[in-house]
This record gives structure tokens, C-alpha cells and sequence, in this order.
């Protein structure tokens, strides 16, 4: 009988085969679907028998470094989940973990999942009226928190179980360091179902409370062998991927994706970030992948981007879509192209330009091994439509999609309807079946009755050396119904000031055709999620209300 590693070993082999041959891997990958399968156990542990390459290599701001072995984090991690049953945690348990990018938060994530423990990320960012939120919708049971951030918690009530890691704060807390102490020999309490639930995400909420995704021990580790696959990742690569722990691209490129490639996570912890000292780390400890936001792309092209002598074989950015502009000056910089992705929490990657494949400027790739993409019209609500709401064929259901939304089963009827699951992206595909992202069904507006899609305007205003960073949305207009208003970060030597706006207003005039145009203008940071994503519905609202700081184009005619 096939055990359920030899079931995604042979998966996972397929596709590293056919890494840059998209059509053989989309014509001949087929998801393993185990009856029971526990990555950590019958994945992590097998792959770290007697294995004493480097798993997880973190680098600290101070140039302290860490580095333990596969081995070493299989190990540690029976030691955690052995401490953790003794300190009650069972089986389907909800664990909110709120650690920063150290040892112990990939220690907890392996101990939880042998466990069948649910973990709920948390970003130690979050206050305690978020943390409120998610320790009673999420029903929590246990927290396991640094030191630091404990006395968030006093105001967080609940009987939940509470571990400080880097030392117990006070009456209430215990040390987590405890648990080196545990027994190293791991006993399972029983099999793991492959559809038991495994993590619970509460998602970024840029336009509305945040939902609370529900992955199963196979939508997230088996589902990211198709974010492997997009990366390029292949065994004994050093992979950097820039994200905060707590949101859902920290577990796809931090955790499943480069472990099931048996490929090294590196980290770079820092406060503040430095372009140059970003990619002198990179250069000193032969980064060969790496993965960073579009926040992220953008400061890096500000700063002098021949610094880093030895670019990783393979660049991709996800979170949000990357401007053509950033593509092209990385490209020039550094001989790679960088390559779009597009997932969500909800998901893994759904669409990519992954290794071997023609690219496309603009174009964020072909549907990925294993989904069948379909774009929705946005009047009948039928598949096959040239411009569309991106949607997942149910007929032939992924392993890389949720659950649903715990706790709230009409929101998951609604984004399941029809047999699709509905992203609420809109993209368009070509005839030859590269999608393009116009925007979030939200977004796109409409001016003098053309659809207007911000990111489209973004991406032509960040082709000036000006601009830093854009986002587009619509003010009221008597005349057109709405315009387009751009609120602009300007990059290093640029000041606000009429000067600058007439700049910007030249630029919009010079790129974009007459509907499209710029037609109001605002400096100033962009508001953002915690996990650096625009929140749009602020702008909206602002724009609703108007600005004293407002630029129009008619007054630089």
C-alpha cells in the first residue's frame, strides 16, 4: 500500500522534473489526496532523519546568527509538543501564536501540528482590541506570546493557557523554555485526517472585518507544492521571503513551500529596513531565492540595486501585484526578471509566471499545476468570459483552497456559489490563456462610463522617478460621475508642493489616454493593513469628503 509520503514525495518529485516545462507539469500533475496525512510527522520528520543540512538560518540586525539542521528542528520540536500536551494542549485546540521570526515560532508550528493543535497566526503587531477579536472568535485556548508583547493580553480576557517566550513575565505566565526540558521521543495520540483542521487565518481586512479562513492539515502543505513550483525552488536552495509572521505568505514561503523542496529558510531580522545591508546579507550568505512584496520591490529600486553582486537565480513577488516599471529596472539591475504571482489566504498560488515559462510584461502567468481558473462575466456569471471575476472550477476542487470561513457558513456559501470559488479579483486573459490583473471587484470604478482600473494608473504614474508609491481611486465629479485621484508617496528629493504636482499632472497627460488621465492629486502616506496592504476604503473615504490638499489638473492648464 502507498503511504502518504510516498503519495506527495512522488507529487512533489513531479514537479521539481518539470520545473521549467509548464505544459508537461500542467498536463501530468495530480494532487495527492492521502485519507491521512500530517506534514510534520510523515513529511518534516522524514526528511530530517539524520539530516544535518541547514533548515532555518536567521541573521539578526546585530550580525548574531543562529542556524539549526533539519534534524535538529525535528527534534526541538518533539520536545515542544511533548511540554505543550503536558501543559494541556489537545487535539483540535486552538493555539494563538503571536512570535516574531525566531526559532521558536517554526518549533511551535511543527510541535502544533503533531499535536493536530490549530494555530492561530498572529502578527506581533496587533493590539489587544485585535487580539480580543481573534481569542473569542477563534475560541483560544492557549497563547503562546513573547515576553514583550504579554502585557497586551491583560486586557484580553479568557481562561486560555499562557506561554511566554524569553522567560515568564509574571503570575499567570510560564516559560516556554520549559520545554527543552520534555522527552525528545514523540508519541502521536492518534491519526491525523487529512481533512482536520490545521490553521485558522483572520485575513488583512483592507475593506471589511477581517474573515477567519480555515485550512486542513492538506490545503496548506500539499496545496504549497504549487507555490513551490511557482518560486522554482529545488532541494538545497537558500530561500529569503520577506513577510511578517502572522499572515499567510510568512506560511507559504517561510514554512511549506521551501520545506517541501527540503530547501534552507533564511531570515533577516531587522527594525528598520536598509536596502543596502538587505543585500549585502543576501550576497554573504548566497541567497539562491527570494521573494519580497511589492512595498518591498519598490524600496529596492530606490536604493542602488548593483550593491548585490550575486542576484538569486530566482526573484517573485506576491502580496499584491508588482508594476511593470519595478519588472523592468530590477531587470536591467540585476540580469533576472522578477515574476508575479497571484494567491490568497484563501488559497496557495493560483496564477504565476513560473520558471521556463515566455513572460508577458504585465501579465501575472498561466493558472498554476492542479487549478482550473476560470473568469466569470460580470453580468450572467458564466465561465469563459475574455475579462472576468478570477474563479476556481469546484468540479475539479483544488487541494490549495480552503475550508471556508469559520464560523460565518453564508459568506462561505456566497464565495462557493455556482460551483466557483469566487476570488473577487477581476483579471483578463488573452489567446494565450495569461491572465492580467485589472484590480479588486471593489476597485474598479467608472468615469464618463469607461471602467477604470487603479492598478493600471498605478503602474504609469511609478514610471516616473518621482513617485514611490501611487494608489487610484475615484472622486466625485459633477460632470464625469467620478475621476481618478492618485494619493502619491514621492521618492527620496522630491517635495510636495505645486511644482511637484504639475510634474506628476504632465506625466499622467504623457501616458495615459484622455479618459484614463489623472485628474486630482494628493501627497502623503498611504494607509495600510498590518501586513502593508492598501486600505482603499480609507482613501475612498477621504476622497468622499474632500481635501484642502487636494491638486486638480484644470488648475495647471
Amino acid at each position: 500500500m502507498t503511504t502518504a509520503t510516498e503519495l506527495f514525495r512522488r507529487a512533489r518529485d513531479f514537479l521539481l522534473e518539470h520545473r521549467e516545462d509548464y505544459p508537461a507539469a500542467c498536463a501530468g500533475f495530480t494532487w495527492p489526496r492521502p485519507a491521512h496525512f500530517n506534514w510534520a510527522l510523515d513529511w518534516f520528520d522524514v526528511i530530517a532523519s539524520g539530516n544535518d543540512r541547514t533548515a532555518l538560518h536567521i541573521v539578526e540586525e546585530d550580525g548574531g546568527a543562529r542556524r539549526l539542521s533539519f534534524a535538529e528542528l525535528a527534534e526541538r520540536s518533539d520536545r515542544v509538543a511533548n511540554h505543550l500536551r503536558a501543559r494541556g494542549v489537545a487535539a483540535e485546540d486552538r493555539i494563538l501564536v503571536m512570535l516574531g521570526n525566531q526559532a521558536e515560532l517554526w518549533e511551535t508550528a511543527l510541535a502544533a501540528m503533531k499535536l493536530r493543535a490549530v494555530v492561530i497566526p498572529a502578527t506581533p503587531l496587533l493590539g489587544p482590541a485585535d487580539l480580543g477579536d481573534r481569542v473569542e472568535r477563534g475560541r483560544v485556548k492557549h497563547v503562546i506570546a513573547r515576553t514583550e508583547d504579554a502585557a497586551k493580553f491583560a486586557e484580553v480576557p479568557g481562561g486560555y493557557t499562557r506561554i511566554a517566550v524569553g522567560g515568564a513575565p509574571g503570575p499567570g505566565w510560564e516559560p516556554y523554555e520549559d520545554a527543552y526540558t520534555a522527552s525528545a521521543a514523540f508519541v502521536p495520540d492518534g491519526p491525523t485526517l487529512a481533512d482536520d483542521p490545521l490553521m485558522l487565518y483572520f485575513t488583512s481586512g483592507t475593506t471589511a472585518r477581517p474573515k477567519l479562513v480555515e485550512h486542513t492539515h492538506t490545503s496548506y502543505p500539499i496545496g504549497h507544492l504549487a507555490t513551490m513550483y511557482w518560486i522554482g525552488l529545488k532541494p538545497g536552495d537558500v530561500h529569503l521571503n520577506i513577510s511578517s509572521p502572522g499572515w499567510a505568505k510568512h506560511a507559504w514561503s517561510n514554512l511549506f513551500a521551501p520545506w517541501n523542496a527540503e530547501a534552507t529558510v533564511f531570515i533577516h531580522n531587522y527594525t528598520r529596513f536598509d536596502a543596502g545591508r538587505l543585500m549585502a546579507e543576501m550576497d554573504r550568505h548566497r541567497v539562491t531565492s527570494f521573494c519580497a512584496p511589492p512595498t518591498v520591490w519598490r524600496m529596492l529600486i530606490q536604493a542602488d540595486l548593483a550593491q548585490l553582486r550575486t542576484p538569486p537565480r530566482e526573484v517573485v513577488a506576491a502580496g499584491e501585484p508588482l508594476n511593470p516599471e519595478v519588472i523592468e529596472q530590477v531587470r536591467r539591475a540585476w540580469g533576472v526578471t522578477v515574476r508575479d504571482g497571484f494567491g490568497q489566504t484563501e488559497t496557495a498560488v493560483q496564477v504565476s509566471n513560473s520558471p521556463g515559462q515566455v513572460l508577458k510584461t504585465g501579465s501575472m502567468g498561466r493558472p498554476s499545476p492542479g487549478y482550473r481558473v476560470e473568469l466569470l462575466d460580470p453580468v450572467s456569471g458564466a465561465p469563459g468570459a475574455a475579462e472576468g471575476e478570477i474563479a476556481l472550477d469546484l468540479s475539479e476542487r483544488p487541494v490549495g483552497l480552503m475550508t471556508g470561513y469559520h464560523g460565518d457558513p453564508d459568506r462561505t456559501a456566497e464565495a462557493m456559489a455556482g460551483g466557483y470559488y469566487r476570488t473577487g479579483d477581476i483579471a483578463a486573459r488573452d489567446a494565450d490563456g495569461y491572465l492580467t490583473y485589472v484590480g479588486r471587484a471593489d476597485d474598479v470604478f467608472k468615469a464618463s462610463d469607461y471602467k477604470i482600473s487603479p492598478f493600471e494608473l498605478e503602474s504609469a504614474l511609478l514610471e516616473h522617478e518621482a513617485v514611490a508609491e501611487a494608489a487610484v481611486v475615484p472622486a466625485p465629479d459633477e460632470l464625469r460621475l467620478a475621476v481618478p485621484k492618485a494619493y502619491v508617496v514621492l521618492a527620496e528629493g522630491y517635495e510636495p508642493g505645486p511644482d511637484t504636482a504639475k510634474v506628476v499632472f504632465d506625466h499622467s497627460r504623457q501616458v495615459l489616454a484622455p479618459y484614463k488621465r489623472i485628474r486630482r492629486l494628493e501627497f502623503g502616506a498611504l494607509p495600510k493593513t498590518v501586513s502593508g496592504k492598501i486600505r482603499r476604503i480609507e482613501l475612498r473615504e477621504a476622497t468622499a469628503q474632500g481635501s484642502a490638499n487636494e491638486y486638480r489638473e484644470e488648475d495647471f492648464r
